[in-house]
């Protein structure tokens, strides 16, 4: 993002809901909401008309559902930033779509300083795991399966230098770059330069992604 302004296009299929959202935001005098979505075919064709810099997507949704929504941004306008707004029934969602390169995901019962801290975020390109909803995807990652992507994961860190493992494992724990420099006393920048190289080594598409492979290695 390089304008002052966080564009945003919010995508729920729930008019009360999209009206609660846009007056949070709005209430943020550096975020604008430029459009909204009752599905996410809505969704993807103003992405590619307004370019927003985050788009809200409610996972359930008629005409196309929020997680088929995130892989047709992906392709159609892949610098947008995707959040997933979530309930805790949805936590097997929740995993695929951080897998499939979603910015982050947040309650919809979240405070409104938590959705505004989470806009900021996934504009600035960080990862954004809600606290209240991460604890139930951890439990999942506790799983048999877990054990197997583990394996691979701690082969895959097994790859970066010590400073890099130290970075993803704050990555791991959802810090921004800012917060990340302070405990590890180095420079914001320094700091996202060593995440754009975490990233390519790991091949993953984004931080989050990232975090969650850190966590998968026990880091």
């Amino acid at each position: 993002m390089t304008a002052e302004v966080i564009r945003v296009v919010i995508a729920d299929d729930e008019p009360l809901i999209r009206a609660g959202i846009r007056m949070i935001l709005t209430s943020a005098t550096d975020i604008e909401v430029v459009a909204e979505a009752a599905n996410g075919r809505e969704a993807v064709d103003l992405a590619r008309s307004h370019a927003p810099d985050v788009v809200l997507l409610d996972i359930q949704m008629p005409v196309m559902d929020g997680l088929t929504a995130l892989g047709e941004l992906r392709r159609a306008v892949p610098e947008v930033r995707a959040l997933i707004l979530t309930t805790f029934g949805e936590k097997e969602n929740v995993l695929r779509a951080l897998g499939e390169g979603g910015a982050g995901f947040l309650l919809k019962d979240s405070a409104p300083g938590e959705l505004i801290g989470a806009v900021r975020a996934a504009a600035a390109g960080d990862a954004y795991l809600s606290p209240g909803a991460t604890r139930h995807v951890v439990d999942q990652l506790a799983s048999g399966k877990a054990a197997v992507r583990g394996e691979a994961a701690r082969r895959q860190v097994a790859e970066l230098s010590e400073r890099e493992r130290g970075v993803l494992a704050l990555l791991g724990e959802g810090l921004s770059n800012a917060d990340a420099g302070r405990r590890l006393h180095m420079s914001e920048a320094t700091v996202k330069t060593y995440v754009s190289r975490i990233l390519a080594k790991l091949d993953c598409d984004n931080r989050v992604q990232a975090a969650l492979l850190a966590r998968d290695a026990g880091l």
